[in-house]
């Protein structure tokens, strides 16, 4: 097999783990019946780095949100992951051949020195920075570790949203994989940082994630018909997940 090549004209080695992985996951996709719906895909660029910057509802978002690059122009995104995953011994050597980059916060520099790398070799990069899974399932104050990094590497940003997932393997929640749900993705227009605008952007990319998020779940089959304890939908959409107020004091660490 032969290699690759980078933006910057370097060879890489070949992708022998992530192609198979998406085609694998495709094909789960089909056998538990779950209908992927992805937007915006004419925002994603066909080369060069970029940020993908995404909400997070559930513990597979990476798995669908990589899908827009993909179905796009066949690109495959590096997330940013916690570095004991890569240490799990299923998990692990699969983010390792996919070349994901693994996050330690006890030393983050050297993360984000492989993400910055990665950028400037043209690739996509996704990473959450809401940094933890919504409950409330809107989108919680974002950290701006996303803007600096594409600032710094003068790349775009991709203000990307999924819903579904939290009904698939959620936080808190039972698991559903009964057949016939949905899975919704959006990638909208990107974002131009600077080093002098990332705060503004920061704003402007909750905003962009919330709207985006909105508009996927109003057009959800499972809003519809929301059922007196619909966990898996907001509450201002007649669901029973707690408020974005009822899940910061859930998540408000308490005391000794």
């Amino acid at each position: 097999m032969s290699t690759s090549r980078s933006a910057d004209g370097a060879r890489r080695p070949p992708e022998r783990v992530y192609p198979p992985v998406i085609r694998l996951a495709k094909t789960g996709f089909k056998v538990l019946g779950i209908t992927t719906r992805l937007e915006g895909l004419q925002n994603v660029p066909a080369t060069g780095g970029a940020v993908l910057a995404s909400n997070h509802v559930g513990y597979t978002d990476f798995i669908f949100a990589g899908l827009g690059p993909w179905e796009a122009h066949r690109r495959l995104t590096r997330f940013m992951a916690k570095e004991s995953i890569f240490r799990h011994p299923v998990a692990g050597p699969l983010m390792r051949g996919m070349h994901h980059i693994p996050v330690d916060r006890s030393a983050g520099s050297g993360s984000l020195r492989a993400a910055l790398r990665a950028l400037s070799a043209g690739e996509i990069v996704g990473l959450f920075p809401e940094a933890t899974i919504s409950r409330s399932f809107t989108v919680k104050p974002i950290k701006s570790g996303a803007l600096r990094m594409a600032a710094s590497a003068r790349v775009p940003v991709l203000p990307t949203a999924v819903w579904g997932t939290q009904r698939l393997v959620g936080k808190g929640n039972p698991r559903d994989l009964s057949r016939g749900q949905t899975v919704s993705v959006s990638v909208g227009e990107p974002i131009e940082v600077t080093p002098r605008t990332v705060e503004e952007c920061a704003v402007e990319l909750r905003r962009r994630m919330q709207v985006q998020l909105d508009e996927l779940q109003a057009a959800h089959p499972d809003t519809a018909h929301p059922g007196p304890h619909a966990w898996w939908l907001p509450a201002h959409l007649g669901g029973s997940a707690p408020t974005p107020e009822e899940a910061a004091e859930i998540e408000r660490p308490r005391g000794l």
